[in-house]
């Protein structure tokens, strides 16, 4: 009998459509989400898991995505995060890239590429 260790995904971001969706989609590839609708809310969560993979939002409400991952990285966390955004740009891409995310996808792009690179990333 083997016996499956969970992946556990954030998935901060503040659009709940978003949120569900990706939810969603990591559950049927076997993964095990949790959202959060900001920054914020992910730092002051008590109770959750050593998580495998992030997946930020870049446009948050109050503390951006980019920023919890900056904070995440000087707090000495190794967990590896992907950014993702409705609103991309040069200057947003280069600010990600900078902050040590391990991928970079706008919105519109296929979940089936974030699932991949999520893959990627806890592998």
């Amino acid at each position: 009998m083997s016996t499956v260790t969970p992946i556990y995904v954030a998935v901060v971001d503040d659009d709940e459509n978003l949120c569900r969706s990706l939810a969603r989609l990591l559950r049927a590839a076997g993964m095990q989400p949790m959202t959060y609708a900001s920054a914020e809310a992910f730092l002051a969560d008590s109770k959750q898991p050593k998580f495998d993979c992030l997946v930020l939002d870049i446009q948050l409400g109050g503390m951006s995505g980019i920023q919890l991952g900056q904070r995440l990285v000087a707090e000495g966390s190794n967990a590896p995060f992907i950014f993702m955004t409705a609103h991309d740009d040069p200057a947003a891409r280069t600010d990600a890239l900078a902050a040590g995310c391990v991928a970079y996808f706008r919105k519109t792009d296929s979940g089936a590429d974030v699932l991949a690179a999520i893959r990627r990333a806890v592998t």
